[in-house]
């Protein structure tokens, strides 16, 4: 209920904000673009490009199941757990390239590719410890966004893309267990889905003098099955924005984002779910409410179509399915370039 009442009051001071700006909405500000962790927030004009590079590192550490946390000695056995191993943390950085281009005023396309680096440490019935890790590119999208409302002060845009599955799922490395050999690694350590996924959001945002705001509602929906005869789950979020313009050439910014993970369908044949909680497919899933909070910097006079972004971001609240490890925070920075 909490979590429900902080998006709606979010919501309706956005929706304050709407009906007293009278303002020309322009992007040629620090305020201009939604904070650096929302993607495909803004179109651009005819004939300009853009170019970004985002770099956002990940902690996850920690069990908790479903609402409550727990010991990691509680999931393994003998001590009334189901595993004889756990994961105890998981870092995760990714960088993501990022290219857009308006043949139209209303039409903006863009591409989007990404590496990413995990491990992930590991503790085991018998009290020992090792760590596995996982790299490579991941999927690669690609979307078009129309501008369907464009008036002085507001704007409305939707977006549809397709997930290319050019990310691995069959990275493997050396556990225990394995007795030298290298086997496969659970799902949460694969970089790609596997499959063709489509992707949708619509976007509005409005600006006055000194603010700028916005909503984007973002699905992710998830085709057919992989070769390892599963599927990664449909992801639906919310994302609720509100930035101050400081000065000409700093913005602040605030952000709540509501977020549902579905579960894994199938199961890769290769995992032993009771082996580690990360191969069984009935610990994957949430609800989560995040916060964000930011800065954009855009000083034209220094370099002319140039913008960082910067955000720390962590949960409120989080409702896992099974027992997970617990999301601990995400800083993202990224560079912008239009021209």
């Amino acid at each position: 209920m909490k979590k429900i009442q902080l998006i709606i009051a979010l919501c309706a001071s956005t929706l304050m904000l709407a009906q007293t700006n009278n303002n020309t909405y322009t992007t040629s500000r620090p305020d201009g673009h939604a904070p650096i962790s929302v993607m495909g927030d803004h179109t651009h004009n005819k004939g300009e490009w853009m170019v970004s590079y985002r770099f956002s590192t990940t902690t996850m550490q920690d069990l908790r199941r479903a609402n409550d946390d727990v010991t990691n000695e509680s999931v393994l056995l003998p001590n009334g757990g189901d595993y004889m191993v756990t994961p105890t943390e998981m870092p995760m950085d990714m960088h993501m390239i990022g290219a857009m281009y308006a043949p139209t005023d209303r039409l903006t396309f863009m591409a989007m590719g990404m590496y990413m680096d995990m491990t992930m440490d590991h503790l085991t019935a018998m009290g020992g410890m090792f760590t596995t890790s996982s790299s490579g590119f991941g999927d690669v999208s690609v979307s078009a966004m129309y501008r369907f409302i464009d008036t002085d002060s507001h704007k409305w845009h939707a977006q549809l893309g397709l997930s290319i599955p050019t990310g691995t799922i069959d990275n493997k490395d050396v556990t225990p267990a394995s007795m030298g050999n290298e086997v496969i690694l659970p799902y949460p350590m694969q970089i790609g889905s596997g499959t063709y996924d489509a992707i949708t959001a619509i976007t509005y945002l409005g600006q006055s003098d000194t603010f700028s705001w916005g909503s984007q509602l973002r699905g992710v929906f998830r085709t057919g099955e992989n070769d390892n005869g599963y599927r990664l789950g449909n992801q639906l979020g919310w994302n609720n924005w509100i930035a101050y313009k400081a000065t000409d050439w700093l913005s602040v910014s605030g952000r709540l984002q509501g977020l549902i993970q579905g579960g894994i369908r199938g199961a890769n044949p290769d995992l032993n779910p009771a082996m580690v909680i990360t191969a069984d497919t009935s610990n994957s899933g949430y609800e989560a409410l995040n916060a964000g909070f930011g800065f954009n910097i855009y000083a034209p006079q220094l370099l002319k179509g140039a913008r960082l972004g910067f955000e720390y971001a962590l949960p409120l609240q989080q409702n896992l399915n099974g027992v997970q490890l617990k999301n601990q925070d995400v800083i993202t920075i990224g560079l912008q370039y239009s021209f």
